[in-house]
């Protein structure tokens, strides 16, 4: 065994301040905590952000918009890329998935957009849709249902 191959290596390793263990420690009386002020008492500490009584930057920010609480979710897609599927077939949640149509299903499910034109006669199984995708669909030959 020789000492340059010990792990970890014996200085490497700093000991632990032991505050508060008598005046001759160095860190004795006020155990690093400074004389009188709410830094030096128990329980004390800042909020998150507080910069000392400087405005604080999430002060100074401009702030805008808003974020809906009642807004829904939903997986989009338009009519038009529908056409890659052979006419009426069965489609869903699952089947757009397994294309690559869509990433994920949103939390509200999906929702159909009347972009684009639409030319096979489909089975569209979906959570919403719009009024001109329902008639793009219907003037194809499919048809759209509720899932």
């Amino acid at each position: 065994m020789i000492i340059n191959e010990l792990s970890p290596h014996p200085l490497a390793k700093t000991k632990k301040h032991r505050i508060g263990r008598g005046i001759g420690s160095g860190m004795g009386k006020t155990s690093t905590r400074g004389q009188k002020g709410a830094g030096q008492r128990s329980g004390a500490g800042l909020r998150t952000g507080f910069e000392g009584g400087q405005m604080p930057l999430m002060r100074r920010l401009p702030k805008r918009g808003f974020t809906n609480i009642f807004s829904k979710e939903y997986a989009i897609v338009n009519v038009g890329t529908l056409n890659t599927f052979k006419a009426n077939s069965q489609i869903d949640a699952k089947v757009l998935l397994e294309k690559g149509i869509i990433s994920k299903v949103g939390e509200y499910g999906i929702k159909i957009l009347g972009d684009g034109e639409l030319t096979v006669a489909l089975k569209i199984s979906a959570n919403a849709w719009t009024k001109e995708a329902e008639k793009k669909i219907k003037k194809a030959g499919g048809e759209i249902k509720k899932c």
